[in-house]
């Protein structure tokens, strides 16, 4: 049985890099990591504040379910992420994202 690499998988299936179709990909890959990251800043921030998602949702004006949606990495209008810092206090609408960089909100 031959096994294969994930780099070798991602050029059969995708294309290798430096195709409009594998660069597509990476930084449609990009985009999603960086909404679970901001998913997950948002979760912990909330979650030091002792909030729970239904009370969050009320203060920024969604539901509950949305506010799980956004947490799970899902995607959110830049308002509704720009309401949802203001609601849990931040000061600055910075985020860092660790490696992938910082992201100003306002």
């Amino acid at each position: 049985m031959k096994t294969y690499t994930t780099a070798q998988i991602k050029d059969e299936l995708i294309g290798k890099r430096g195709t409009p179709e594998r660069e597509a990909y990476e930084a449609e890959m990009k985009e999603e990591i960086e909404a679970c990251l901001l998913g997950d800043a948002i979760r912990a921030q909330r979650k030091q504040q002792n909030l729970t998602q239904k009370q969050l949702g009320e203060r920024v004006g969604v539901g509950e379910a949305q506010i799980s949606k956004i947490e799970r990495g899902n995607a959110a209008t830049f308002t509704v992420v720009k309401r949802i810092f203001k609601a849990l206090g931040a000061t600055s609408g910075t985020l860092d994202l660790g490696s992938f960089g910082r992201v100003a909100l306002w």
